[in-house]
């Protein structure tokens, strides 16, 4: 669990970090330099999830062997999909990671939804639905590994 007390924004109890793949773990469908590395570092404190659409087809031969739990989404519906496995998970618990459209409402829903602009751009949505933008997925991981930069963001 990652616990932290924000002034002026609220105390975050993260037991779960849900990731979108594409466009945020990876390129193209292959997993970014370093992020193996990283979510099993993550994975110490936090239970991992990665929730995706797999539009190249790789994520379960990219993540397998990591210390992550991967749930595949058809194409229709993953706005919706992504959001309720973020509320089933309980939605006061999370921080969810994405980059596209169809991000937004599971940024939204979590306790803390980082937003991530990566090679393939950040979607105006997602962006307006999030807590934090980073240029990285590993600046994301890096908020995680140490909370006093969560404070550093959001405290007003």
């Amino acid at each position: 669990m990652i616990d932290v007390a924000i002034p002026g924004y609220g105390r975050l109890a993260l037991e779960h970090l849900v990731c979108d793949y594409n466009g945020t773990l990876a390129r193209d469908g292959v997993l970014l330099d370093g992020v193996a590395a990283q979510l099993n570092a993550l994975a110490a404190n936090l239970t991992v999830h990665v929730v995706t659409g797999d539009t190249f087809g790789t994520a379960l031969r990219s993540l397998q062997g990591l210390t992550c739990a991967v749930t595949l989404l058809p194409s229709e519906g993953q706005v919706q999909a992504k959001q309720a496995f973020v509320t089933k998970l309980g939605a006061a618990g999370v921080v969810a990671v994405g980059n596209g459209r169809n991000d937004r409402l599971m940024l939204e829903a979590a306790a803390l939804g980082i937003a991530v602009i990566g090679d393939e751009g950040l979607a105006a949505d997602a962006m307006l639905a999030c807590d934090i933008v980073v240029r990285h997925v590993a600046d994301a991981f890096a908020l995680l590994e140490d909370p006093q930069r969560l404070v550093a963001s959001l405290r007003v």
